[in-house]
């Protein structure tokens, strides 16, 4: 596997990430990173339902690498299993194991692209849309409180902002009908679609809010608000904007006094600068063999993706997240139970700021959790119902190229790692 140095300028004929799928001009057999990544913001999510699955099937059929006097064998396979991730072409994997009986953590690879310091399982990283279920917390605090209800319109709260009509619940759910801002806000930043190296150089910018969901609203509205299900980030950017505007303070105070301190986050915060603090994993672009391969995001903003996604953290402190939130400390239980229940099935079964997977260990029963894609990160956190048993992972090293096998497959670590949650 080659790396290249980490600002190489890569020049391609087909604009792979910042042309939208519908104006790409590619090769009529060829798909880009943009057909792959944004036309369809659900795949992470649907592989980890699938890692799900295949678990399930593994341990109901008598498969599972746990057995009761197995932990050395267990220990074993995680960690055979994270360095996989690494052949296979991750820069840095870290990932973390909890049960009543065991906690296992894991990493390999390194931290940064081309650079030697190891990774090492606290190492804190990029954890995308997981945030969405952080920011969904605040909003359920503030329903708990009667300052909204779910049924609450943006206009009541933000006149103007988003169409008449929209309502927190349906931004929390995915059920506006807002198109996506991220590929149109990027582009408002490129004048040669065809350079990469432009695309790299805007996720470096500055992006205020407005100006997210302003790039959202230059595209048509998806379907009439409440009547279908398409993941979008401009939601969250809304409902941040709506906490900011309702209690005067910033998501990142908010975060800090009401999720990250409750849930004992310590090494979790919603940066608003670019660069990193500490140890931490650094996402990288894998943009393919025929643009020179790789590309360091160490200098990206976290203005881009704001309250839908700019949060760093630890796999630790995702777990303790999760485990707050779904027992309840963190919001009313009775509003918990509203947050897990999904409001769509078909694509993903997404309630409001959480989805759900079958529990592979408890036939019926299901794992609530997040995962987040940033360009050059994956993240993954889910917990049992009752908040005993927890997975969670942070991968750098993301493939966008136009080839969907040419790096690793994170379900070689997941399903071994949900089959270890399961005790005999």
């Amino acid at each position: 596997m080659f790396r290249t140095a980490r600002r190489t300028a890569l020049m391609t004929t087909v604009a792979v990430l910042a042309v939208p799928a519908a104006t790409a001009t590619a090769a009529p057999d060829e798909t880009t990173a943009v057909d792959r990544l944004g036309d369809d913001p659900t795949e992470l999510s649907r592989l980890v339902a699938d890692a799900a699955a295949e678990a399930a099937a593994r341990q109901q059929g008598g498969r599972a690498m746990r057995a009761p006097d197995s932990q050395q064998t267990l220990t074993a396979g995680l960690d055979a299993a994270v360095s996989g991730l690494v052949e296979g072409g991750a820069v840095g994997v870290t990932a973390r194991v909890e049960t009543p009986e065991t906690v296992w953590r894991g990493a390999d690879g390194d931290r940064e692209l081309d650079h030697a310091p190891p990774a090492h399982p606290q190492d804190r990283f990029r954890v995308g849309s997981i945030t969405k279920s952080m920011v969904a917390a605040l909003v359920m605090q503030e329903v708990e409180r009667g300052t909204w209800t779910l049924e609450t319109s943006v206009e009541e709260v933000l006149p103007g902002v988003l169409p008449d009509g929209v309502t927190i619940g349906q931004l929390l759910s995915h059920r506006s009908g807002a198109p996506d801002f991220v590929t149109p806000a990027i582009l408002e930043r490129v004048s040669d679609p065809s350079s990469v190296e432009q695309f790299f150089d805007a996720l470096e910018q500055d992006y205020t809010d407005p100006e997210l969901v302003e790039a959202a609203r230059s595209l048509p509205w998806l379907f009439e608000p409440g009547t279908d299900f398409t993941y979008s980030n401009t939601g969250y950017v809304v409902l941040g904007m709506m906490l900011e505007e309702v209690t005067g303070r910033s998501v990142e105070s908010l975060l800090e006094d009401r999720v990250f301190a409750p849930a004992s986050m310590r090494h979790t915060e919603l940066p608003d600068e670019p660069g990193t603090k500490g140890p931490f994993l650094v996402g990288a672009a894998y943009t393919g063999a025929q643009g020179e391969g790789w590309y360091n995001l160490d200098a990206q903003d976290p203005s881009l993706f704001s309250s839908a996604g700019a949060v760093t953290s630890t796999t630790e402190d995702l777990e303790d997240f999760t485990a707050a939130l779904v027992t309840g400390d963190l919001v009313d239980p009775a509003l918990v139970e509203q947050m897990l229940t999904p409001r769509s099935v078909e694509s993903l079964e997404y309630g409001l700021g959480v989805y759900r997977v079958p529990d592979p260990c408890e036939p019926g029963e299901y794992l609530y959790g997040h995962d987040g894609a940033t360009f050059g990160t994956l993240a993954i956190t889910l917990t049992s119902a009752d908040g005993e048993r927890q997975v969670a992972a942070g991968i750098t090293g993301r493939n966008v190229s136009a080839d969907p096998e040419a790096l690793y497959d994170i379900n070689d670590l997941l399903v071994p790692m949900l089959l270890a949650t399961c005790s005999s």
